[in-house]
């Protein structure tokens, strides 16, 4: 498995060198490479790869997780939108606390992100096994509350 993330890295890094430098000159090309074999070679040596930082594990999930995401951001979007538009400005501030299922830091902050994400609602601290949010309106705080993002981001996670 050390040798498939160590790929995926260096053809992540290749990627990203080829769209910002756009060249497809063969030396460039091979430049391209070699630097991101040595970029590599260096984190190995300076221990800084492991599961968190590069989590390949997560691609599957990714592929149904995201488009949900998606979905739901648009969807929230014009909800918030529509809360703007509106003369009487329905909005009814709220925090809540919200408990995680995830078993690692990297689900927790996927989990965070994607509710700060979300038009309406914003992670404010992850403390333990918790996340306070604060939501703009009542009903966008019990979107939150009612854990089908969690179990989504569990799901995506490989948790559940």
């Amino acid at each position: 498995m050390h040798w498939i993330r160590s790929l995926s890295i260096v053809l992540t890094l290749f990627a990203f060198w080829l769209v910002l430098s756009g060249y497809f000159i063969p030396f460039l090309l091979a430049m391209g490479v070699l630097s991101a074999l040595a970029v590599v070679w260096f984190s190995h040596r300076m221990e800084v790869v492991d599961h968190e930082g590069h989590p390949i594990h997560l691609g599957p999930g990714a592929l149904s997780y995201w488009p949900w995401l998606m979905w739901h951001i648009i969807a929230d979007g014009l909800k918030v939108t529509r809360i703007i538009l509106d003369p009487k400005l329905p909005i009814s501030p709220t925090m809540v606390r919200i408990k995680t299922s995830q078993k690692s830091a990297v689900g927790q902050v996927v989990l965070a992100n994607s509710i700060t994400l979300t038009p309406g609602t914003l992670s404010v601290v992850i403390e333990g096994d918790e996340i306070l949010v604060h939501a703009l309106t009542k009903a966008g705080a019990e979107d939150v509350a009612d854990g089908v993002m969690d179990a989504r981001v569990s799901s995506f996670e490989g948790m559940r």
